[in-house]
Protein backbone atom coordinates (compact mmCIF):
# COMPACT_ATOMS: atom_id res chain seq x y z
CA UNK A 1 0.00 0.00 0.00
CA UNK A 2 2.96 2.28 0.52
CA UNK A 3 4.30 4.25 -2.43
CA UNK A 4 7.96 4.70 -3.31
CA UNK A 5 7.57 8.46 -3.20
CA UNK A 6 6.94 8.45 0.54
CA UNK A 7 9.37 5.60 1.37
CA UNK A 8 6.43 3.63 2.77
CA UNK A 9 6.46 5.85 5.85
CA UNK A 10 2.80 6.85 5.93
CA UNK A 11 -0.34 4.98 6.96
CA UNK A 12 -2.49 7.85 5.71
CA UNK A 13 -1.96 11.43 4.69
CA UNK A 14 -4.02 14.46 5.62
CA UNK A 15 -3.43 18.08 6.51
CA UNK A 16 -4.19 19.28 10.01
CA UNK A 17 -3.35 22.73 11.34
CA UNK A 18 -4.67 25.27 13.79
CA UNK A 19 -6.35 28.40 12.54
CA UNK A 20 -3.89 31.19 11.75
CA UNK A 21 -2.58 33.26 14.65
CA UNK A 22 -1.72 36.97 14.57
CA UNK A 23 1.46 36.27 16.56
CA UNK A 24 4.58 34.44 15.47
CA UNK A 25 4.51 30.87 16.75
CA UNK A 26 7.67 28.82 17.47
CA UNK A 27 6.86 26.04 14.99
CA UNK A 28 5.41 28.14 12.17
CA UNK A 29 6.06 26.72 8.68
CA UNK A 30 7.23 23.35 10.06
CA UNK A 31 5.56 20.10 8.98
CA UNK A 32 5.34 16.94 11.05
CA UNK A 33 3.99 13.40 11.02
CA UNK A 34 2.55 11.33 13.87
CA UNK A 35 3.14 7.69 14.77
CA UNK A 36 -0.16 5.81 14.45
CA UNK A 37 -0.27 5.26 18.19
CA UNK A 38 -1.39 8.84 18.96
CA UNK A 39 -5.07 9.74 18.83
CA UNK A 40 -6.11 12.31 16.25
CA UNK A 41 -9.73 13.40 16.40
CA UNK A 42 -11.79 11.74 13.67
CA UNK A 43 -9.19 9.11 12.74
CA UNK A 44 -8.85 5.52 13.90
CA UNK A 45 -5.64 4.93 15.83
CA UNK A 46 -4.45 1.76 14.09
CA UNK A 47 -1.61 0.60 16.39
CA UNK A 48 0.10 -1.06 13.42
CA UNK A 49 -2.45 -3.83 13.00
CA UNK A 50 -5.56 -4.02 10.77
CA UNK A 51 -7.50 -6.10 13.30
CA UNK A 52 -6.94 -3.38 15.90
CA UNK A 53 -8.11 -0.73 13.47
CA UNK A 54 -11.16 -2.84 12.55
CA UNK A 55 -12.25 -3.30 16.17
CA UNK A 56 -11.75 0.26 17.42
CA UNK A 57 -13.72 3.41 16.62
CA UNK A 58 -12.28 6.69 15.43
CA UNK A 59 -10.77 8.87 18.16
CA UNK A 60 -13.02 11.59 19.56
CA UNK A 61 -10.17 13.80 20.72
CA UNK A 62 -6.55 14.51 19.86
CA UNK A 63 -3.62 13.52 22.09
CA UNK A 64 -2.23 16.51 24.07
CA UNK A 65 1.24 15.99 22.58
CA UNK A 66 -0.15 16.38 19.06
CA UNK A 67 -2.26 19.36 20.09
CA UNK A 68 0.78 21.05 21.63
CA UNK A 69 2.78 21.12 18.39
CA UNK A 70 -0.29 22.07 16.36
CA UNK A 71 -0.87 25.01 18.69
CA UNK A 72 2.83 25.80 18.34
CA UNK A 73 2.20 26.49 14.66
CA UNK A 74 3.25 23.20 13.01
CA UNK A 75 1.21 21.44 10.32
CA UNK A 76 0.49 17.71 10.57
CA UNK A 77 0.60 15.90 7.23
CA UNK A 78 -0.32 12.37 8.25
CA UNK A 79 0.09 9.25 10.37
CA UNK A 80 3.06 6.91 10.08
CA UNK A 81 3.64 3.16 10.04
CA UNK A 82 4.86 1.36 13.16
CA UNK A 83 5.62 -2.20 14.22
CA UNK A 84 2.46 -4.10 15.16
CA UNK A 85 1.31 -3.07 18.64
CA UNK A 86 4.67 -1.23 18.95
CA UNK A 87 6.19 -4.55 20.02
CA UNK A 88 9.45 -4.67 18.04
CA UNK A 89 12.62 -2.68 17.44
CA UNK A 90 13.06 -3.73 13.80
CA UNK A 91 10.55 -1.44 12.09
CA UNK A 92 8.96 -4.20 9.99
CA UNK A 93 5.22 -4.60 9.42
CA UNK A 94 3.81 -7.50 7.40
CA UNK A 95 0.46 -5.77 6.84
CA UNK A 96 1.46 -2.26 5.81
CA UNK A 97 4.99 -2.84 4.58
CA UNK A 98 8.35 -1.91 6.06
CA UNK A 99 9.27 1.76 5.63
CA UNK A 100 12.40 2.12 3.49
CA UNK A 101 15.45 3.30 5.39
CA UNK A 102 16.66 6.38 3.46
CA UNK A 103 20.13 6.13 4.99
CA UNK A 104 20.68 2.42 4.30
CA UNK A 105 17.98 1.19 1.85
CA UNK A 106 18.89 -2.49 2.21
CA UNK A 107 18.56 -2.41 6.02
CA UNK A 108 15.57 -2.18 8.37
CA UNK A 109 14.71 1.32 9.61
CA UNK A 110 14.46 0.33 13.27
CA UNK A 111 11.29 0.49 15.34
CA UNK A 112 8.83 0.68 16.62
CA UNK A 113 8.56 4.31 15.46
CA UNK A 114 9.80 3.31 12.01
CA UNK A 115 7.60 5.47 9.77
CA UNK A 116 8.17 8.56 11.88
CA UNK A 117 11.96 8.15 11.63
CA UNK A 118 11.86 7.45 7.90
CA UNK A 119 9.62 10.47 7.21
CA UNK A 120 12.23 12.72 8.82
CA UNK A 121 15.24 10.93 7.36
CA UNK A 122 13.76 11.11 3.86
CA UNK A 123 13.03 14.85 4.32
CA UNK A 124 9.29 14.34 3.92
CA UNK A 125 8.65 16.36 7.11
CA UNK A 126 10.65 18.63 9.39
CA UNK A 127 10.00 16.57 12.51
CA UNK A 128 7.80 13.73 13.70
CA UNK A 129 6.35 12.32 16.88
CA UNK A 130 7.03 8.82 18.18
CA UNK A 131 7.02 6.88 21.43
CA UNK A 132 9.90 5.23 23.25
CA UNK A 133 9.36 2.36 25.70
CA UNK A 134 12.61 0.45 25.29
CA UNK A 135 14.34 2.38 22.53
CA UNK A 136 11.59 2.94 19.95
CA UNK A 137 12.71 6.50 19.15
CA UNK A 138 16.45 6.24 19.77
CA UNK A 139 16.94 3.01 17.77
CA UNK A 140 15.19 4.11 14.53
CA UNK A 141 16.90 7.50 14.83
CA UNK A 142 20.29 5.77 14.88
CA UNK A 143 19.32 3.44 12.01
CA UNK A 144 18.13 6.35 9.84
CA UNK A 145 20.96 8.79 10.63
CA UNK A 146 18.86 11.45 12.37
CA UNK A 147 18.30 12.90 15.83
CA UNK A 148 15.86 11.17 18.17
CA UNK A 149 14.91 12.36 21.65
CA UNK A 150 13.28 10.37 24.46
CA UNK A 151 11.94 12.51 27.31
CA UNK A 152 11.94 11.91 31.03
CA UNK A 153 9.13 9.60 32.10
CA UNK A 154 5.85 11.55 32.50
CA UNK A 155 7.46 14.79 31.28
CA UNK A 156 4.89 14.86 28.45
CA UNK A 157 1.36 13.54 28.82
CA UNK A 158 0.75 10.12 27.29
CA UNK A 159 -3.02 10.68 27.38
CA UNK A 160 -4.41 9.76 23.98
CA UNK A 161 -1.46 7.43 23.30
CA UNK A 162 -2.11 3.68 23.23
CA UNK A 163 -0.12 2.29 26.17
CA UNK A 164 2.40 -0.48 25.92
CA UNK A 165 4.06 -0.45 29.34
CA UNK A 166 3.29 2.50 31.59
CA UNK A 167 6.46 2.02 33.61
CA UNK A 168 8.52 2.92 30.54
CA UNK A 169 6.30 4.61 27.91
CA UNK A 170 7.56 8.05 26.94
CA UNK A 171 6.78 10.54 24.17
CA UNK A 172 9.67 11.35 21.83
CA UNK A 173 10.38 13.04 18.52
CA UNK A 174 12.73 13.05 15.54
CA UNK A 175 14.46 15.85 13.62
CA UNK A 176 17.38 16.34 11.26
CA UNK A 177 18.29 19.75 12.67
CA UNK A 178 19.28 20.18 16.35
CA UNK A 179 17.65 23.63 16.43
CA UNK A 180 14.32 22.14 15.33
CA UNK A 181 14.78 19.28 17.82
CA UNK A 182 15.17 21.91 20.55
CA UNK A 183 12.28 24.10 19.40
CA UNK A 184 9.88 21.16 19.26
CA UNK A 185 11.04 20.02 22.68
CA UNK A 186 10.46 23.41 24.25
CA UNK A 187 6.91 23.44 22.93
CA UNK A 188 6.14 19.89 24.05
CA UNK A 189 7.78 20.31 27.46
CA UNK A 190 6.54 23.90 27.92
CA UNK A 191 10.06 25.08 28.65
CA UNK A 192 11.13 28.72 28.76
CA UNK A 193 14.08 29.96 26.73
CA UNK A 194 17.11 29.87 29.03
CA UNK A 195 20.84 30.25 28.61
CA UNK A 196 22.57 26.89 28.09
CA UNK A 197 24.30 25.36 31.10
CA UNK A 198 27.76 23.81 30.79
CA UNK A 199 27.72 20.17 31.95
CA UNK A 200 29.57 19.43 35.19
CA UNK A 201 30.88 16.12 33.83
CA UNK A 202 30.58 13.78 30.87
CA UNK A 203 30.94 10.10 31.72
CA UNK A 204 32.05 7.56 29.10
CA UNK A 205 30.78 4.02 29.79
CA UNK A 206 33.94 2.19 28.77
CA UNK A 207 32.55 -1.34 29.06
CA UNK A 208 29.64 -0.53 26.76
CA UNK A 209 31.90 0.87 24.04
CA UNK A 210 34.11 -2.22 24.27
CA UNK A 211 31.16 -4.28 23.00
CA UNK A 212 31.01 -2.27 19.78
CA UNK A 213 32.45 -3.73 16.58
CA UNK A 214 33.07 -0.19 15.31
CA UNK A 215 36.54 1.11 16.23
CA UNK A 216 36.35 3.29 19.32
CA UNK A 217 38.40 6.00 17.59
CA UNK A 218 35.56 6.36 15.10
CA UNK A 219 32.91 6.71 17.82
CA UNK A 220 34.35 8.18 21.00
CA UNK A 221 37.17 10.27 19.53
CA UNK A 222 34.89 12.74 17.69
CA UNK A 223 32.84 13.18 20.86
CA UNK A 224 35.85 13.67 23.13
CA UNK A 225 37.51 16.12 20.74
CA UNK A 226 34.28 18.09 20.44
CA UNK A 227 33.83 18.28 24.20
CA UNK A 228 37.45 19.35 24.61
CA UNK A 229 37.06 22.14 22.03
CA UNK A 230 33.82 23.43 23.53
CA UNK A 231 34.21 22.88 27.26
CA UNK A 232 37.70 21.58 27.99
CA UNK A 233 38.82 18.01 28.57
CA UNK A 234 38.53 18.09 32.37
CA UNK A 235 34.81 17.34 32.14
CA UNK A 236 35.36 13.84 30.79
CA UNK A 237 35.35 10.90 33.20
CA UNK A 238 35.47 7.18 32.47
CA UNK A 239 33.46 4.49 34.24
CA UNK A 240 32.59 0.81 34.07
CA UNK A 241 28.81 1.02 33.96
CA UNK A 242 28.21 -2.68 34.55
CA UNK A 243 30.11 -2.66 37.86
CA UNK A 244 28.38 0.52 38.98
CA UNK A 245 24.90 -0.89 38.23
CA UNK A 246 25.75 -4.17 39.97
CA UNK A 247 26.79 -2.30 43.11
CA UNK A 248 23.94 0.24 43.18
CA UNK A 249 21.06 -2.03 42.11
CA UNK A 250 21.32 -5.01 44.49
CA UNK A 251 17.88 -6.34 43.51
CA UNK A 252 19.39 -7.41 40.18
CA UNK A 253 21.11 -10.36 41.91
CA UNK A 254 18.02 -12.52 41.42
CA UNK A 255 18.07 -11.91 37.68
CA UNK A 256 21.82 -12.37 37.37
CA UNK A 257 21.48 -15.91 38.72
CA UNK A 258 19.10 -16.67 35.86
CA UNK A 259 20.99 -14.56 33.33
CA UNK A 260 23.73 -15.32 30.87
CA UNK A 261 26.53 -14.34 33.20
CA UNK A 262 29.27 -16.23 31.40
CA UNK A 263 28.41 -15.25 27.83
CA UNK A 264 31.00 -13.40 25.82
CA UNK A 265 30.02 -9.95 24.55
CA UNK A 266 27.82 -9.48 27.56
CA UNK A 267 27.78 -7.22 30.60
CA UNK A 268 26.10 -9.42 33.23
CA UNK A 269 24.48 -6.68 35.32
CA UNK A 270 23.10 -4.93 32.23
CA UNK A 271 21.84 -8.23 30.82
CA UNK A 272 20.11 -8.83 34.16
CA UNK A 273 18.65 -5.35 34.01
CA UNK A 274 17.28 -6.07 30.53
CA UNK A 275 15.65 -9.25 31.87
CA UNK A 276 13.96 -7.34 34.69
CA UNK A 277 12.74 -4.64 32.32
CA UNK A 278 11.33 -7.21 29.88
CA UNK A 279 9.50 -9.06 32.65
CA UNK A 280 7.78 -5.89 33.83
CA UNK A 281 7.09 -4.77 30.26
CA UNK A 282 5.46 -8.11 29.36
CA UNK A 283 3.28 -8.03 32.46
CA UNK A 284 2.04 -4.50 31.78
CA UNK A 285 1.51 -5.22 28.07
CA UNK A 286 -0.65 -8.22 29.04
CA UNK A 287 -2.69 -6.09 31.45
CA UNK A 288 -3.23 -3.48 28.75
CA UNK A 289 -4.03 -5.70 25.78
CA UNK A 290 -4.33 -9.35 26.86
CA UNK A 291 -8.13 -9.40 26.88
CA UNK A 292 -8.37 -7.88 23.40
CA UNK A 293 -5.76 -10.31 22.01
CA UNK A 294 -7.50 -13.33 23.53
CA UNK A 295 -10.90 -12.21 22.23
CA UNK A 296 -10.01 -10.98 18.73
CA UNK A 297 -7.08 -13.32 18.03
CA UNK A 298 -5.43 -10.79 15.70
CA UNK A 299 -3.28 -11.75 12.73
CA UNK A 300 0.23 -10.91 13.91
CA UNK A 301 3.43 -11.09 11.92
CA UNK A 302 6.48 -13.26 12.65
CA UNK A 303 8.44 -12.20 15.70
CA UNK A 304 5.53 -10.13 16.98
CA UNK A 305 3.24 -13.15 17.46
CA UNK A 306 5.88 -15.02 19.48
CA UNK A 307 6.58 -11.94 21.60
CA UNK A 308 2.88 -11.41 22.27
CA UNK A 309 2.35 -15.07 23.21
CA UNK A 310 5.21 -14.78 25.69
CA UNK A 311 3.64 -11.65 27.17
CA UNK A 312 0.30 -13.40 27.61
CA UNK A 313 2.05 -16.02 29.75
CA UNK A 314 3.46 -13.35 32.07
CA UNK A 315 2.59 -13.61 35.77
CA UNK A 316 3.14 -11.33 38.73
CA UNK A 317 6.00 -13.52 39.97
CA UNK A 318 9.06 -11.36 40.74
CA UNK A 319 7.05 -8.23 39.96
CA UNK A 320 7.95 -6.67 43.32
CA UNK A 321 11.63 -7.28 42.56
CA UNK A 322 11.23 -5.58 39.18
CA UNK A 323 9.79 -2.49 40.82
CA UNK A 324 12.67 -2.52 43.32
CA UNK A 325 15.13 -2.66 40.41
CA UNK A 326 13.42 0.31 38.78
CA UNK A 327 13.51 2.35 42.00
CA UNK A 328 17.15 1.51 42.73
CA UNK A 329 18.17 2.23 39.15
CA UNK A 330 16.56 5.65 39.15
CA UNK A 331 18.34 6.48 42.41
CA UNK A 332 21.67 5.18 41.10
CA UNK A 333 21.75 6.53 37.56
CA UNK A 334 19.01 9.15 37.58
CA UNK A 335 19.27 8.82 33.80
CA UNK A 336 15.93 8.03 32.26
CA UNK A 337 15.99 10.26 29.21
CA UNK A 338 18.27 10.26 26.22
CA UNK A 339 19.03 11.41 22.71
CA UNK A 340 20.52 9.60 19.73
CA UNK A 341 22.96 11.70 17.66
CA UNK A 342 24.20 10.62 14.22
CA UNK A 343 27.95 10.15 13.71
CA UNK A 344 28.05 9.78 9.95
CA UNK A 345 28.66 6.48 8.17
CA UNK A 346 31.02 3.58 8.80
CA UNK A 347 31.31 0.74 6.28
CA UNK A 348 28.35 2.34 4.42
CA UNK A 349 26.09 2.09 7.46
CA UNK A 350 24.92 4.82 9.85
CA UNK A 351 26.63 5.24 13.20
CA UNK A 352 25.15 7.02 16.22
CA UNK A 353 25.92 7.73 19.84
CA UNK A 354 23.40 7.98 22.67
CA UNK A 355 23.68 10.60 25.39
CA UNK A 356 21.82 10.26 28.68
CA UNK A 357 21.04 12.87 31.30
CA UNK A 358 19.39 12.84 34.70
CA UNK A 359 15.62 12.65 34.98
CA UNK A 360 13.98 16.04 34.50
CA UNK A 361 16.91 17.69 32.72
CA UNK A 362 15.29 17.55 29.28
CA UNK A 363 15.86 21.24 28.58
CA UNK A 364 19.53 20.98 29.51
CA UNK A 365 20.06 18.00 27.18
CA UNK A 366 18.27 19.71 24.28
CA UNK A 367 20.49 22.78 24.66
CA UNK A 368 23.60 20.63 25.01
CA UNK A 369 22.86 18.78 21.77
CA UNK A 370 22.34 22.05 19.91
CA UNK A 371 25.68 23.42 21.17
CA UNK A 372 27.57 20.18 20.53
CA UNK A 373 26.12 19.18 17.17
CA UNK A 374 28.04 21.27 14.61
CA UNK A 375 31.43 20.72 16.24
CA UNK A 376 30.69 17.00 16.57
CA UNK A 377 29.78 16.71 12.88
CA UNK A 378 33.02 18.51 11.93
CA UNK A 379 35.00 15.97 13.96
CA UNK A 380 33.04 13.12 12.40
CA UNK A 381 33.97 14.37 8.92
CA UNK A 382 37.64 14.48 9.94
CA UNK A 383 37.42 10.92 11.30
CA UNK A 384 35.72 9.67 8.13
CA UNK A 385 38.43 11.22 5.94
CA UNK A 386 41.12 9.54 8.02
CA UNK A 387 39.44 6.24 7.19
CA UNK A 388 38.85 4.94 10.70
Amino acid sequence: MAKDTDYGAFMEKFVLQQSSSPRELPLNSLTFAVKDIFDVDGYVTGFGNPDWARTHPAATSTAPAVLAVLRGGATCVGKTVLDEMAYSMNGENKHYGTPKNPCAPDRVPGGSSSGSAVAVGAKLVDFSLGTDTGGSVRIPASHCGILGFRTSLDAISTHGVIPMSQSFDSVGWFARDPMILNRVGRVLLQLPEVDPVIPSQIIIAEDCFQLSTIPSDRVTEPLLKSVNKLFGGDLVKHAVLGDYVKEKVPSLKQFMIKGNVDQEYNIPSLAALASAVQLLLRYEFKNNHGEWISTVKPDLGPGISERVREALRATDENLDVCHSVKTELRAALNALLGVSIPLGMYDNLPVAISLLAKHGSDGFLLNFVEILYDTLQEEVCIAEKKGY
